[in-house]
């Protein structure tokens, strides 16, 4: 692969299509919570591979997590997702952390924005596969890597997700 792909998937996959439509059940404290927590265990570790001094990542989603908790405002936590987009920027020797932190990023960010709970899991199959294959895979072999993150993905969502929930989020998918 000549230079990787920012995000692996594709929106008409099996798992992206499950993905979107269990999104549009859940509220968005239910998917800012999964999504967090996914990416923290998942690719935060990735990053923090590459990158074991920085904790402005886990540092982001300790703030998501304390306002999901009530004891943070999302105004912090938006002060936090806006200084946060610039490290996968500073990840460009890394791809596999690069792509690992905006997945993070993003998992963060679907506590303002719930369509972010779909955006992050493209970056962090991208993540995955970069960590488990390399760059220099095929491109037949990193989608493969991909498809197995998602359908984990799915599988975590369908454990987390409330049955009948109350306040599901209105999404209008442009994609």
């Amino acid at each position: 692969m000549a230079k990787p792909r920012k995000m692996l998937g594709h929106v008409d996959d099996p798992q992206v299509t499950a993905l979107m439509r269990m999104i549009e059940t859940q509220s968005k404290a239910t998917l800012a919570n999964w999504a967090a927590s996914y990416a923290e265990a998942h690719f935060l570790p990735i990053y923090e591979k590459a990158y074991p001094e920085d904790t402005r990542l886990r540092e982001l989603i300790l703030s998501v997590k304390m306002h999901l908790s009530g004891k943070q405002k999302l105004s912090e936590v938006k002060v936090l997702l806006k200084q946060s987009r610039q490290i996968a920027q500073e990840a460009e020797e890394a791809p596999a952390a690069q792509a690992a932190a905006r997945a993070v990023v993003t998992a963060c960010a679907t506590v303002q924005t719930p369509t972010n709970a779909l955006g992050f899991a493209f970056y962090g199959a991208a993540a995955s596969a970069y960590h488990q294959a390399g760059i220099s895979a095929s491109q037949e072999h990193c989608d493969a890597i991909a498809a197995k993150e998602l359908d984990k993905m799915v599988k975590s969502l369908q454990s987390v997700m409330i049955a009948n929930e109350p306040n599901p989020v209105k999404i209008v998918w442009n994609c």
